[in-house]
């Protein structure tokens, strides 16, 4: 006999245990399955861990630059052992916290793996043996996503790491080849970087971070090339030939075929769904490329299944598959959300320098035949940026030159992760370049360069 819920939820990532908190708040009892740790790869190998390892990076460069602030200090080092293990631990506590959180919200929590078996029915299996049958007239598939693997660049944990082994290394390498330019890329490049290694970037398209607006992405590269990271561009790695001490990389260039040799390759060249055996085939319901093709409300098209989160696609990220959880479970509540507005999903990459970003950059919004003001606001001309020691960066906004509306806006410099949630609630509730304008900004703070940016593009600039 099957354990009957309103709901039950496949993974516990950031979308599904979202989805089973915000559906018992609604009085649905919920069930949420999942057979690994709590959070999901965000919280326990990703988001979370790898801001811990970056944070101790900023440490490191801070400590070899106090210089600048009138410290001194001798025999500067670092354990990597001990590096690794606060990551860890800080991972850990979230899942902990994940876990008492479904406790509160009496969410049942079923420790397996759940595939689609029939018609509003998740079977549970943990370790190849039965666990529980669950019965609901509604299921979410959150079961997330996984490194993409092209061939000759499998990783094998030792030489050739994904983002899992990047995160836990025993030892400090002395050389990396980073494949891939976007977030994860960059992050791990900036990092090892950032901690002493020589690092090497690859990407295939003509310039790294190749989702933000251009102007940045060269910004990014100048800061990166400065650093002594080596960056190649409209570029590809061919061959790799493992060795007892690393790896020989063949790298194919505009200028022509260069090889290398490193101690470790990190390859981050995408992610691909996690569609495999949890019955979606049986159940009729529809894959395209890996992902499960959903309409805006999360549902698949087989009556009571919906996913949500990396499962579904693009942009995989985990604040838009938290929101896309509360969007699905509400609308099966008979609620009356709003569907999720793509470009007012920020994106952001922890590097150093931060990068981060919401909606159009200047040149699709000029792609899809609008005329455009353009604003910017450089670091180098902010108070509170020349007082941290953070001079390098800038603000850019890009607003429709007839109606005002925000379109996008693009940052890089110290702290943007945090400052471009301004302008993703001006974008959410349609502010005008006019209403930006007329907005207070405390002072001193770096968030002054968003204002100043905005009344550039009204041609009304005063701090430059």
């Amino acid at each position: 006999m099957a354990d009957k819920f309103d709901l039950v939820v496949v993974g516990g990532g950031p979308g599904g245990y979202v989805a089973a908190i915000r559906a018992a708040q609604l009085g649905m009892s919920t069930a949420l399955v999942e057979s690994d740790h709590l959070g999901g790869v965000c919280l326990n190998w990703g988001c979370i861990p790898t801001k811990a390892l970056l944070r101790a990076s900023e440490i490191h460069h801070l400590l070899h630059h106090l210089d600048e602030f009138g410290f001194a200090a001798d025999n500067i080092r670092f354990d990597m052992a001990k590096v690794v293990a606060r990551s860890r631990k800080v991972a850990r506590r979230l899942s902990m916290g994940v876990s008492g959180l479904l406790k509160k919200n009496k969410v049942k929590v079923i420790d397996g793996r759940g595939r689609l078996s029939a018609p509003n029915t998740i079977a549970v299996e943990k370790d190849g043996k039965p666990v529980a049958e669950l019965s609901a007239p509604h299921i979410i598939l959150a079961t997330g996503a996984r490194a993409r693997q092209l061939r000759g660049l499998e990783a094998d944990g030792q030489r050739v790491w994904t983002y899992r082994e990047a995160m836990v290394p025993a030892a400090m390498p002395k050389s990396l080849l980073v494949v891939g330019s976007g977030a994860i890329g960059i992050e791990f490049a900036s990092f090892y970087r950032q901690m002493g290694a020589e690092v090497t970037v690859v990407e295939l398209l003509d310039r790294i971070l190749p989702v933000e607006d251009e102007e940045i992405s060269d910004l990014a590269a100048k800061q990166f090339t400065k650093q002594g990271i080596v960056l190649h561009t409209k570029s590809k790695v061919g061959v790799l030939k493992k060795s007892a001490d690393g790896v020989v990389a063949t790298i194919e260039t505009p200028a022509g075929e260069q090889r290398i040799e490193v101690e470790r390759v990190i390859s981050a060249v995408g992610i691909v769904g996690n569609v495999e055996n949890i019955g979606l085939e049986a159940a009729g319901v529809k894959v395209d490329k890996t992902h499960v093709v959903v309409n805006q409300w999360g549902e698949t098209g087989v009556k009571g299944v919906y996913a949500i989160g990396d499962l579904v696609g693009p942009p995989w990220l985990a604040h838009k598959a938290s929101h896309e959880g509360v969007v699905c479970v509400e609308r099966i509540a008979g609620k009356d959300p709003h569907p999720i507005d793509v470009s007012s999903i920020p994106g952001c990459t922890y590097s150093m320098p931060q990068i981060a970003s919401v909606g159009l950059t200047e040149a699709k919004a000029k792609a899809e035949g609008r005329e455009v003001k353009v604003g910017r606001f450089p670091y180098l001309a902010n108070g509170k940026a020349i007082a941290m020691g953070e001079a390098e960066g800038l603000v850019k906004t890009v607003f429709d030159a007839k109606t005002g509306e925000l379109l996008g806006a693009h940052m890089i410099g110290a702290e943007v992760t945090e400052l471009i949630q301004g302008y993703v609630v001006a974008k959410t509730h349609e502010t005008t370049a006019a209403a930006l304008a007329e907005t207070i900004f405390p002072h001193p703070t770096l968030s002054e360069m968003m204002h100043e940016s905005v009344l550039d593009a009204l041609g009304r600039r005063i701090h430059l």
